[in-house]
């Protein structure tokens, strides 16, 4: 029987995680955005919304460019599209007329309350196959998997965006790749905002 060499095994590693990353868009995550939105939204759209979610409000159209990895007029008419949707509202940050901060509308928080529900039947489903303990060791391996790669020469100043709809609290990625959470740095600004005019927020 041939020893497998590293490169081999590297290649078959590599070509798993993208199976694995084309199943989760291609499939769960689409057919779940049909069953909720239909043909109405897409997934960077929701993508989108989840960023504002994250980032409890405080989401401008530069940080929809830099997540989308879109330029800022591309940004500017992604986010103009759900505005007039009223999926997102749009306010002018003070003292700044050329920037913008976004929040979630009702309408969106109940289509996202709706998507979160759908995922969770489906993922049910399909996972129902393995115990908790072996998908507790994949989701650790992977995140180990993913730090090595990043890890390896990564930049540790560089904001990361990489868990996009799956937002943790506590991201091992970022612990093993080195990387600071664009989300959680958004939510230290949020408490340290400068109070307005009489004091209030």
């Amino acid at each position: 029987m041939e020893t497998a060499t590293p490169a081999n095994l590297a290649n078959e590693l590599l070509s798993s995680a993208r199976v694995l990353a084309w199943s989760v868009r291609e499939v769960l995550e689409k057919t779940i955005l049909r069953e909720v939105a239909g043909e109405k939204l897409t997934f960077p759209q929701i993508k989108l919304l989840y960023l504002v979610a994250h980032t409890d409000e405080l989401t401008t159209v530069g940080d929809v460019a830099a997540f989308l990895g879109i330029s800022n007029a591309a940004a500017s008419k992604a986010v103009e599209k759900l505005v007039r949707r009223r999926l997102l509202r749009r306010n002018e940050i003070q003292g700044d007329r050329r920037s913008s901060q976004l929040s979630l509308t009702e309408a969106s928080r109940r289509l996202l309350d709706a998507y979160e529900a759908a995922r969770d039947r489906y993922a049910a489903k399909v996972f129902e196959q393995f115990s908790e303990q072996e998908l507790q060791r994949t989701a650790e391996l992977l995140d180990r998997l993913a730090g090595a790669i990043v890890g390896h020469g990564s930049d540790p100043d560089h904001l990361c965006m990489q868990c996009e709809i799956y937002y943790r609290d506590r991201c091992r990625f970022g612990d093993l790749g080195r990387r600071n959470c664009f989300y959680q740095r958004r939510k230290s600004e949020r408490h340290v905002r400068p109070a307005g005019p009489g004091g209030s927020p």
